[in-house]
């Protein structure tokens, strides 16, 4: 839906029905994860993608049936199907899909669920999405913010609303996304019910601390991925909002003034990059980025740049714990040149550090492609590329 949501909000606003489809569950190679969504509206339109292509053609007409129909469906598509092969799923997974027509009528709580999501605020979506009673509750949903829930589960739903509450806010803290089990009167023993519960917690944030053209390119790729992106340079010649367009922020401070004031924000999420290769900036706003929880710290610069600031670190009291966490040089081995290719660098090893990949070429690995969501999202650090 975070994806969408800008089609979705359109749609809504003018009160037409659409259909959204949403993959509620995955197993083996299934090309996308829980929560990928796609769009159709009733004149047959689409936004978003919920396989790369494999099943699009059988869920959109599942989308254009709920639509005409006004009922919402769960299916699935997958190595246990006899036709799995003739959807497309050739890639060996299944995916468990629900597709629901929406509008004003049967999502009441929608627009105030955008605008968490556009104000940066948490909160999570609980649908149910299978009841062997038959008792129409498929479809009615729960909307869990920190401190409040609204959203009708129909007759006796009151012990599934208390268990539900409970368990999508901690679903929420954890930023995590997926199914649910309770009996069909809401007993956490039961497995019969299932619920969908999607999280929306604020996107993670990237602080790129240097506004030179490689913070540029990286800010752009770092919003491409999802991140909010801060630009942070001591130099307002350099410091402009239009030099980086898709950056959320642009500020004009000294990068660990800046760093001080937003250091209760930052969380294991959050990647700071460090592009000034410059010690009277990068090694302050280095020493207290390596004090805080932030999930990836990296710094530009080559490898005799690297071991002069690690001197300049341990000189300024940052202990061998702390620089081991210092991605740097920055960035994956790509042999990159130019500041998009080094911004590509950085964004592998950003993605990376999250999954746990080897950072080899996939014809040179064996076993699973997409890995399970590592204990620590930190993994040790590669050597990047010669850098300037």
């Amino acid at each position: 839906m975070r994806d969408i949501r800008a089609t979705v909000s359109e749609l809504y606003a003018s009160g037409e029905t659409f259909a959204v489809a949403t993959v509620v569950d995955t197993y083996r190679s299934a090309p996308r994860d829980a929560g990928a969504a796609m769009l159709v509206t009733a004149s047959g339109e689409v936004t978003g993608s919920v396989s790369g292509g494999c099943v699009e053609g059988a869920v959109y007409e599942e989308a254009l049936e709920a639509i005409r129909t006004g009922v919402p469906v769960r299916r699935t598509y997958g190595v246990s199907d006899e036709d799995a092969f003739s959807v497309g799923l050739t890639c060996g997974g299944t995916l468990h899909m629900f597709v629901e027509p929406i509008n004003r009528d049967t999502y009441a709580q929608l627009g105030a669920v955008i605008g968490a999501i556009d104000e940066h605020q948490p909160v999570a979506v609980a649908t149910i999405v299978a009841d062997p009673s038959d008792s129409g509750r498929v479809g009615r949903r729960r909307v869990v913010w920190p401190g409040n829930a609204e959203g009708d589960l129909g007759p006796g739903g009151e012990r599934l609303a208390a268990a539900l509450d409970d368990d999508a806010r901690g679903m929420l803290a954890q930023g995590s996304t997926g199914l649910l089990h309770y009996g069909v009167d809401g007993q956490r023993r039961g497995d019969e019910l299932e619920v969908f519960v999607q999280s929306f917690a604020p996107a993670p944030r990237m602080l790129v601390f240097g506004a030179i053209d490689f913070a540029a390119a990286v800010a752009d790729l770092g919003s491409y991925l999802g991140y909010r992106v801060t630009v942070c340079d001591a130099r307002p010649v350099f410091a402009t909002a239009k030099r980086f367009p898709t950056a959320e922020e642009v500020v004009v401070k000294w990068p660990h003034v800046f760093l001080d004031e937003i250091a209760e924000e930052i969380d294991e999420r959050t990647a700071v990059c460090v592009l000034t290769h410059d010690p009277k900036f990068d090694v302050p706003v280095l020493k207290r980025a390596l004090a805080t929880s932030a999930g990836y710290i990296g710094a530009m610069g080559s490898r005799r740049t690297h071991q002069d600031r690690l001197e300049r670190l341990r000189e300024a009291g940052v202990d061998e714990a702390a620089l081991d966490r210092l991605h740097s040089p920055i960035g994956l081995d790509l042999g990159a040149r130019t500041p998009e290719e080094t911004a590509v660098s950085i964004a592998a090893e950003l993605v990376q550090s999250r999954w746990g990949g080897s950072g080899r070429a996939l014809r040179e690995t064996r076993g699973r492609i997409h890995r399970d969501t590592p204990d620590s999202p930190l993994i040790p650090a590669g050597f990047g590329q010669r850098q300037r």
